[in-house]
């Protein structure tokens, strides 16, 4: 048994209020991205010392974010993996940093089980495995003890080889499947069907035109019961759709994805830029609700 697998009691966390924001589908959620990395594909090296961090972190805030995603690994397409004390030496400061300015809801973006338990100690709220739960094999305990909402993502493959030539015969029916078997497996573990959000995966193992089938037809993966998160921000495929080759010059493209993604069955919208995603997201929910909501 791993050292640090022991319990994460009640005592030792922050208990994140019930009912969660996403189970309330009339407003959606908006998840900012804070990479504390020096090599993602859109803000690499931004947010690196604690005041950058806090600068970011407050920034998004008041831009209207409702969680705040830390991520100290690239999972861009043929990204080098990290060790885990170089993880650990990336995401933990950060959180800390976000935690003594905020009591929002902090995630956390990893595939280690190590990682995501000293977080989760600093006052995480919730983990964001791209991996569904596949990559560490105590990362179900970790998350089965603490009792915290997970994501579990579809990737075909790794962020090393996953854009090496991906096929499906029928990729909503492909997602869909593992989806729901990633799920049975969590609960198998101990994590609560409440805790457990789903993403389709956008860019991850996916060819430009596999994007669009699945940000169109969304509303298929509102059969597994599960909270669903996108994650469309600034990807490649939008580039290709515009002629723009600069990531971050794509926030306009990522709105309209974004609109789909509320219209189709949406709970959680993850995004760089958190001001616009605010406001698509209360016109659209204004929209789906027919009515004015207040924040």
């Amino acid at each position: 048994m791993m050292g640090y697998r022991g319990r994460i009691g009640i005592h030792e966390r922050r208990a994140l209020t019930k009912p969660y924001p996403w189970a309330d589908r009339k407003r959606t959620v908006i998840m900012g991205v804070i990479n504390v990395t020096p090599d993602s594909f859109s803000d690499g090296g931004l947010f690196v010392t604690p005041a950058e961090i806090e600068r970011q972190a407050k920034r998004l805030l008041r831009q209207g974010a409702d969680i705040l995603d830390i991520g100290g690994e690239s999972s861009r397409p043929f990204s080098e993996p990290v060790s885990l004390e170089e993880e650990l030496e990336r995401v933990i400061p950060a959180v800390e940093v976000v935690r003594s300015v905020s009591d929002c809801i902090i995630s956390v973006d990893t595939t280690k089980a190590k990682v995501a338990h000293e977080a989760i100690l600093k006052g995480a709220d919730m983990i964001n495995d791209i991996s569904a739960l596949r990559f560490d094999p105590e990362m179900a305990n970790v998350l089965a003890d603490a009792q915290v909402p997970v994501v579990l993502m579809h990737m075909k493959g790794t962020p090393r080889n996953m854009q090496k030539n991906p096929i499906y015969d029928d990729v909503m029916k492909e997602i869909g499947d593992f989806l729901h078997e990633r799920i049975l497996w969590a609960q198998s573990k101990g994590i609560s069907r409440e805790n457990i959000i789903v993403d389709p995966g956008i860019g991850f193992g996916k060819r430009f035109e596999d994007n669009l089938v699945i940000l169109n037809q969304l509303g298929k993966l509102l059969e597994l019961k599960a909270p669903i998160l996108v994650g469309p921000s600034r990807k490649a495929f939008l580039g290709a759709i515009t002629g723009e080759q600069d990531a971050s010059k794509r926030d306009t493209a990522t709105m309209g994805a974004v609109a789909a993604s509320i219209m189709n069955g949406t709970s959680i919208v993850r995004v760089h830029n958190v001001a616009m995603a605010r406001i698509v997201a209360d016109v659209l929910d204004a929209i789906r609700n027919e009515a004015l909501l207040r924040p």
